[in-house]
Order: structure tokens, then C-alpha cells, then sequence
């Protein structure tokens, strides 16, 4: 397990060790400065010239303390302060003296003769940038840029990246290494900033353990190490031992959906799978995963003994344009259209089909509702029955969640046991906001949706956030882009629930299952490359690094 730290929570680590604990913030900063040189005279050859970029608060005293360890091993740096040196910390001074009393070239950035430059210590800005690059600021960078030096050392973050959320305050300088401090920073992990940091080190520079507690709550993502937290598996046991999952997924055409969620679990785990779908995927189901169950049904039996009257509005639940007339009953010309959405909220299920449901809720440890269900009118009865009747964890997928964000009224029936797993599209619809809103503040967005309601909400993104309702959020950072192909979100709910099934708890087996998901993506690259993954493929790999524990 790796913390992830904001820039806010990183300063109060630094000030309750400096202050509290009272370790002298010169020890932090040479024990920083000596992991940055040691970075970059791994990256310096013979007769190669150093920028040593210096903002004037303590990141800048980093890189002029950097910038001296190399100088005084032979290298040519020149130290070029970035900034107006009359507002720098008290470190900053402290060390620029140092550097001008050796002798060395420290020059201000108006007064800088741009030459050749082959490597970079970007020590502009810190953890603390809060707002847009502009002005000397960004001239430089701009200046840095055009230089193309060979390769770029970061100090704690690339100057530019917001610590907290990844984004580009304006413009940015991208890092082959970023040597970061303590813990690493939020930014670095998130997109696009994961892209700007390269390498990312982290150096301890003498905090303790302590001080974390200052930073809480705050998120953190896992490593291979945290594979051990699979659950075991007992000797004296059978195929009940490892949980049942009811799979409700697939309208006709959408099997695959059913099939790859199915499979997924299997591999996660899980000890039997009951899909229940529409009556057309059944044969084919059949022999796509003869080890499930398959039960099946006709949508017209959710509605076929109800005889009250049901509006219809044509052009989708929320035009204004006419409405027509017609009965629930499921027999011909009853006015149950499934070209036309229903949306009558005083029509319930029949009560044939909530007891079929109370029966099939009964049976599983954990369900999987949504994946491939379409959107015909009789989706979002289907999903109120399964919430109203379940009481186990329920892992809410795709087309699930798009029946909640067309009749927002089913929230009310989420419980503490709900894991939803929205891609941005999806998160879009249920929240209102634009998918690039949600992308610049997936961590916030997550742990917003998630304490509203109560539920686990696992956000996805090539950076997933899986939130809980205590704030608590796991950022990952397995997986790779091989892994956007069409039906990869139903092999990480399928695996989800064979997780939740073998009876780890909902966040816990959401996190778990969002890492393993993404490690088999980069245990496929590793073997076949980045193009050709299938789903299917995808799932197969989890079961092989399911076997490792």
C-alpha cells in the first residue's frame, strides 16, 4: 500500500514534524537535496551543463541545494532563480548564500543568458501551486521547453501540476523523474499528471509515522504486495464455501455482457453463478459458460398480471410531447411498448415477478445488476425489484445505473451493501455534470456521490477512484490502455462480486478487484503487447494471478 497525499495535507505532515516534533527543516531539506542529485547525476554525462530552476520558496531551496551537491562533485550547473527573491523563506536565503559563497553561478532569471542545456532540476513550484502559471513564471517554462534538454528532474512534483487533482495549472513541465518527498503526491497518480512526472521516486527524508495522522483522511492505492489480501481458501470446503452470485444482466443480443461478468467471477473465486437474463441469450449462454446457471425470463412477466392503467410518453422520459394510454398486462395491444419508455410512477411489478425476485435475491451472497440490460421500459422495474428485494451486497453496473440516472426516484432504495461502478458517461448522467468536470475532480466527485448516498462508488477512469462513505478513497494505478475495449467494465463488475461473494466487504473487495483488474491489463501488455487484448483474455489473466495467492 502506497499513501497519496494533497499538497495541503503534505504541508501539514512538514509542519507537524518541523514544529510539533521538532526536526530542523535544513536536515529535511539536505536529506531531499541529496536524493534529487543523486537522480540526476545518474542522468549526466561528461561535459553535460545543468539548469537548476529555483522558485523562492522551499522547493526552490530543494533545487539550490541540489544544485550545489552537483556543482561540488565537478558538474557545470547554473542556479537560475525564478521569482522575486525578496519575498523567499527563510531556507531559500540560507542556501543561496551557500551557493554564492562557493562561488557558484547563480544568476536571476531576468538577468539569464539562455545556452545550451542538457539537464534540468525543475524547482519552480511545490506541492503549493493553487493557481494558473503566468506571467515570468510561465516564460520560463515556455523558455525551458524550446531548450529540449535531455532530460528533466522534478522536485516533490513538475512545476505546473496541481498536487492534488493532476491537472495542468496553465502549462507544465514534463519530468523523465520526479523525486518526491515522504509520500507520494496525489497529482502524481491522477491524469494528466501521471504523464508529466515520469519516473516517480519517493525518499524518505525523515518523517515519522506519526505525522501521517495529520494528513487524514487520505487516499492511498495498492501494490503487488496487497495481493495477499485475497481471501483464503479452506481445505474442507465446497462449492457454497466461496459464494453464490445472481448475475441479472443481458437483453436479447447483450449475452456477451452476461458471459464475461460470469466468467470474471469464476476466475475472481466466486463458487457458482446463477445469470438470469432474457429467454433468447439462454442456449447461447448455455454453452458459453456451462458452468453457471441460467435462468431465464420474458420481460413481459414483470408487468403481465398488473391491469392498471400506464402512461406512455413518446420521445423518451423526460419530452413534453403526448402521452397515450394503455394496460400493464403483458398480452397484445395492452399498450406495453418497448419502443416507447414507461413512466408511470403509479405502476409496480406483478406480484408473480416480486416474488420471483425475492426468491432469487434470497438465493445469492452478492449480485450483479446491470451489465448489457438495455434500456427498454421494463429495465427500471427490473432494477426497483431487485432493490427493494436484496439483502446482500449489490454491485451496480452499466446499464443498472443508467435506469437510475433516467428515474432518479430508485436512489432512494440504495443501502450501505450498493457498489456502483460508473464510467464517466455514466457518472455524467447520475450527477449532472460534464464528463470533463468530473475528470478534472474524479477523487472529489467519488467521495461526494458516495457520502450523499451512503454506498461505495467506484468511478472509473484510467486513474479509477473507489470511494467509501467515510471519505475514505483508493486511487489506482495498475492497468494500462490495452484494457479499453468493449466489455472490460463487466469483467471488473463480475470480478467485484466474486470478491464480495467470498465474503470480503464491499469497499474492501471493490478496491481489491479494481487493482487486480488492472494488473491483468499489465500482465497481458507484459506477454502480448497493447492491441490485441480481448475481454475474455482479461479475465483469464485474473484467474492466473488469482492462482499466485
Amino acid at each position: 500500500m502506497r499513501y497519496l497525499l494533497t499538497g495541503e495535507q503534505m504541508k501539514n505532515v512538514d509542519q507537524y514534524t518541523i514544529q510539533t516534533i521538532g526536526m530542523p527543516s535544513l536536515v529535511l531539506m539536505e536529506r531531499a537535496a541529496m536524493a534529487v542529485a543523486r537522480e540526476a547525476e545518474a542522468r549526466i554525462r561528461k561535459g553535460d551543463h545543468v539548469w537548476a530552476l529555483c522558485g523562492t520558496g522551499n522547493n526552490g531551496a530543494d533545487g539550490v541545494a541540489a544544485a550545489r551537491m552537483l556543482a561540488l562533485k565537478g558538474h557545470s550547473v547554473t542556479v537560475i532563480i525564478v521569482g522575486e527573491p525578496g519575498r523567499g523563506t527563510r531556507e531559500f536565503h540560507v542556501q543561496r548564500e551557500i551557493a554564492e559563497r562557493l562561488d557558484m553561478a547563480v544568476v536571476e532569471w531576468k538577468d539569464f543568458l539562455p545556452g545550451r542545456c542538457d539537464l534540468v532540476i525543475d524547482g519552480i513550484f511545490g506541492v503549493g501551486l493553487s493557481r494558473e502559471v503566468t506571467g515570468e513564471y510561465r516564460e520560463v517554462m515556455e523558455s525551458v521547453k524550446e531548450a529540449s534538454p535531455k532530460c528533466v528532474v522534478a522536485v516533490d512534483i513538475p512545476s505546473g501540476i496541481h498536487s492534488g487533482t493532476g491537472q495542468i495549472m496553465g502549462t507544465a513541465l514534463k519530468a523523465d523523474v520526479t523525486v518526491t518527498f515522504g509520500y507520494e503526491k496525489l497529482g502524481s497518480v491522477l491524469f494528466p499528471g501521471r504523464e508529466y512526472c515520469g519516473r516517480v521516486v519517493v525518499e524518505d527524508i525523515g518523517f515519522p509515522s506519526v505525522s501521517l495522522k495529520k494528513a487524514e483522511p487520505f487516499a492511498w492505492t495498492y501494490e503487488e504486495e496487497d495481493l495477499a489480501r485475497f481471501p483464503k481458501r479452506m481445505m474442507r470446503s465446497n462449492k457454497g464455501t466461496f459464494g453464490r452470485v445472481l448475475l441479472i444482466a443481458g437483453c436479447s443480443g447483450m449475452s456477451g455482457a452476461a458471459y464475461l461478468a460470469g466468467l470474471a467471477a469464476y476466475r475472481a473465486g466466486a463458487g457458482l453463478v446463477k445469470i438470469l437474463t432474457v429467454e433468447k441469450n439462454r442456449e447461447i449462454l448455455q454453452q458459453q459458460l456451462p458452468e453457471a446457471i441460467v435462468s431465464s425470463y420474458d420481460p413481459k412477466e414483470i408487468l403481465h398480471s398488473n391491469k392498471k392503467p400506464i402512461t406512455f410518453e413518446k420521445g423518451g422520459p423526460k419530452s413534453s410531447g403526448g402521452a397515450e394510454k394503455g394496460f400493464g398486462c403483458g398480452q397484445d395491444g395492452c399498450g406495453f411498448k418497448d419502443e416507447e419508455p414507461w413512466v408511470g410512477e403509479e405502476v409496480s411489478c406483478s406480484q408473480s415477478w416480486e416474488e420471483r425476485m425475492e426468491r432469487e435475491c434470497a438465493w445469492a451472497d452478492v449480485i450483479v445488476l446491470g451489465p448489457g440490460l438495455g434500456q427498454e421500459a421494463y429495465v427500471r422495474l427490473l432494477v426497483k425489484s431487485v432493490l427493494t428485494s436484496a439483502y446482500v451486497p449489490i454491485v451496480l453496473d452499466a446499464d443498472g445505473l443508467n435506469a437510475i440516472a433516467a428515474w432518479p426516484r430508485l436512489e432512494q432504495y440504495y443501502t450501505e451493501n450498493i457498489v456502483i461502478t460508473p464510467h464517466l458517461g455514466e457518472m455524467a448522467r447520475l450527477t449532472g455534470k460534464s464528463v470533463s468536470q468530473i475528470q478534472e475532480t474524479i477523487v472529489e466527485t467519488a467521495v461526494e456521490y458516495s457520502g450523499r448516498y451512503g454506498i461505495v462508488c467506484v468511478l472509473k477512469d484510467a486513474a479509477t477512484a473507489a470511494a467509501n462513505r467515510d471519505g475514505q478513497c483508493y486511487v489506482n494505478t495498475s492497468g494500462n490502455s490495452c484494457m479499453a475495449k468493449a466489455g472490460s467494465g463487466d469483467v471488473l463488475a463480475g470480478t467485484i462480486a466474486g470478491l464480495l461473494a467470498q465474503g470480503m466487504e464491499p469497499f474492501e473487495g471493490a478496491v481489491l478487484g479494481v487493482y487486480v483488474h488492472g494488473l491483468a491489463g499489465d500482465r497481458y501488455r507484459e506477454k502480448n503487447g497493447e492491441n490485441g487484448m480481448l475481454a475474455r483474455e482479461l479475465a483469464e489473466e485474473i484467474g492466473r494471478i488469482r492462482q499466485e495467492k
